[in-house]
């Protein structure tokens, strides 16, 4: 969404979801794992496949490590945790 379209919210348009901070928590990790399997030993390369395990598997059971993490440490919303219905 392109900044001008923020300018009649009263949300901060640089203000961060949980979802973004996971999308960013995730590709530095993946990237990481990339350069430390070419560079240092290939073993590295299980974190990326870690990474994106838990992504998947977060889709299908809406348990998320990283989010966890990253409300401990005071960073989102929790917009990604799938919340049960409040019934009437």
């Amino acid at each position: 969404m392109p900044i001008y379209a923020y300018r009649h919210r009263s949300v901060n348009p640089y203000s961060m979801k949980t979802e973004s901070y996971i999308r960013v928590l995730a590709g530095t990790l993946v990237l990481t794992s990339i350069s430390l399997g070419h560079f240092v030993n290939s073993w590295w390369l299980l974190l990326a496949a870690f990474v994106g395990f838990n992504l998947i598997q977060s889709v299908f059971t809406g348990f998320c490590p990283a989010e966890i993490i990253l409300h401990k440490l005071g960073l989102g919303d929790g917009a990604c945790s799938v919340q049960p219905e409040k019934k009437a």
